[in-house]
């Protein structure tokens, strides 16, 4: 059932490991009425124009250095103007984003006081507030990571915002933003495991991924002994928990929550499949995917970006935010 939450001000301590299950528990699905508006985390000095602006003559282009079978960085310039596909959206009066409620730092709930937080959460909120012009008219909603091209051709959500790696394939499927964010797949074991690098983890053993991910792709190239593939990447974290899976693989920015979030599991050496994620959307809906990339222009430009990740995710990874800000190669 929607309900209004305002916006968390706060951090809360990272669960040590008797008390995971019981956090878990409360990491429960469901669609949220956003009563609280903008991104949170004082955003530090605004980062420099230029590197946007060369994305932006890219896109237009439709140029980039990216190298591969199809231009991960490719998505329609940044507007500012309300076309038929965002009229249409502010006409039934409300903006449905799909996010996770499953990924600690990135789309959790507070087990202490049931309020959504983490960075994919700041970023949507600060893109359906730009976009609605109110925050009460923007529904978060929560979607497994195997539905969520199935929930945007279906009319179900407006917007994905859930760490979703922008792919060729996919890139065939649905409309993606410009990239906002860098990363890629690693791999967690039990502390208890001996295995040191990802080979090893990997190599003969019973490993998870979650359904439809990056990683699930990279898993089914590997000597594995099984593969188990729930819905989404928190089910393999309690399957090691369980003692169930072996070796898990994810996004590296995931892979760090998830260590943090329990301290019984450790990122071994070793990282494929660099890639970054994108907003995904309707390929019909051109003008929301130009309102969607101005409003991360916005976003980035103004130190909001920055602040986010300072807040959710520095403390966990080994590098400064510009490592993370995607930019053509």
């Amino acid at each position: 059932m929607d309900t209004h939450t305002n916006a968390v001000r706060r951090r809360h301590p990272v669960r040590r490991a008797t008390r995971t299950t019981a956090a878990l528990a409360l990491l429960a699905a469901g669609a949220l009425v956003l009563g609280a508006g903008g991104p949170q985390g004082a955003p530090s000095a605004p980062a420099a124009a230029p590197v946007l602006a060369q994305q932006d003559r890219q896109e237009q282009s439709g140029q980039s250095e990216q190298a591969g079978p199809c231009d991960l960085y490719k998505s329609v310039p940044p507007s500012g103007e309300d076309g038929p596909a965002v009229k249409a959206i502010k006409a039934k009066r409300s903006l449905v984003i799909g996010i996770d409620l499953n990924s600690y730092r990135w789309g959790a709930r507070n087990p202490n006081n049931g309020q959504l937080e983490g960075f994919d959460i700041d970023l949507a909120r600060a893109v359906g507030t730009a976009i609605m012009g109110d925050p009460d008219k923007v529904i978060l909603k929560s979607v497994p990571t195997a539905d969520r091209i199935k929930f945007i051709q279906e009319g179900r959500v407006d917007l994905i915002v859930r760490t979703m790696t922008i792919s060729c394939e996919r890139m065939e499927q649905v409309a993606f933003s410009r990239p906002y964010f860098t990363m890629s797949q690693r791999v967690i074991v039990p502390r208890s495991s001996s295995a040191k690098n990802l080979d090893e983890a990997l190599n003969g053993t019973t490993a998870c991924a979650a359904a439809g991910s990056s990683a699930l792709e990279e898993l089914k190239t590997r000597p594995l002994k099984k593969l188990v593939t729930p819905e989404n990447n928190l089910d393999c974290l309690v399957l090691m928990q369980l003692g169930q899976v072996e070796a898990t693989m994810t996004d590296d920015v995931l892979a760090a929550s998830q260590a943090a979030q329990d301290q019984t599991v450790r990122v071994v050496d070793g990282e494929v499949r660099p890639g970054v994620m994108g907003i995904a959307m309707l390929k019909t809906s051109t003008d929301l995917t130009a309102r969607v990339n101005q409003v991360l222009n916005d976003y980035y430009t103004s130190g909001a970006w920055r602040g986010t990740y300072d807040r959710w995710l520095k403390p966990y990874l080994l590098n400064d935010a510009d490592h993370y800000w995607p930019t053509p190669r």
